[in-house]
């Protein structure tokens, strides 16, 4: 196996591991919401609004599962026709996912410990994640190929924050006894899109461009 194979299975297992939890947190609040749980004050703005919880969890699930494997060369050179089929359902999913998000930013009722700064890196990640994915989709459309890539890598790695949040917070949480104030979560999730916003970048800019950043393939 060589080391681009190794890469190319390494990376999207990887993606995969890092959703597990908002995939799981997102199961379990499913749960909550059609087993009949108890209203409590930590759940109540839930089941006060069910429809935009229910449509960004199952945006972010498909989002971030099946994102997972258009990370994996190999298997986009082997199967095109399944990279772009897998396309057309990531974007609605991504912008549902995004817009759902946005939605309970603005009109839930928020903790306090939501309220804020955090609001306002909430706004901003969500309002990045679905503009990239609208150029991006514009960028295919004009079969601009490096474009499309790079504004798809993006809206992904903003997606991904939630996994990346929760190892900050795991670790922050882990480190001071659980006592962590208002906004040093809100920072430690910032800094946790910042990350992957980071990485992304990095990968974009690894990676030659082909004849001018143009090709004939859609994708």
């Amino acid at each position: 196996m060589t080391p681009t194979t190794k890469a190319g299975r390494l990376i999207p297992a990887g993606l995969l591991a890092l959703s597990a939890v908002p995939v799981i947190a997102g199961a379990v609040r499913v749960a909550e919401l059609t087993g009949g749980a108890a209203v409590t004050p930590d759940n109540a703005r839930f089941f006060a609004a069910p429809a935009p919880v229910l449509l960004h969890i199952a945006g972010v699930t498909v989002y971030t599962v099946l994102g997972a494997f258009q990370f994996a060369p190999g298997f986009r050179r082997r199967r095109p026709a399944w990279h772009r089929a897998a396309g057309r359902l990531l974007v609605p999913a991504g912008l549902v996912a995004a817009l759902a998000g946005l939605w309970m930013t603005l009109f839930s009722d928020l903790p306090a410990g939501d309220t804020g700064l955090l609001t306002v890196f909430r706004l901003a990640a969500g309002s990045a994640m679905a503009g990239s994915l609208a150029l991006g989709l514009a960028a295919i459309l004009r079969r601009d190929v490096a474009r499309h890539r790079a504004w798809m890598i993006r809206a992904y790695a903003l997606g991904m924050g939630a996994g990346t949040q929760a190892v900050l917070l795991s670790a922050w949480y882990a480190a001071t006894g659980g006592d962590a104030h208002t906004d040093a979560r809100a920072l430690l999730q910032a800094v946790g899109w910042g990350l992957n916003l980071a990485v992304a970048e990095w990968a974009i800019r690894r990676r030659p461009r082909r004849t001018a950043g143009r090709s004939s393939v859609t994708g």
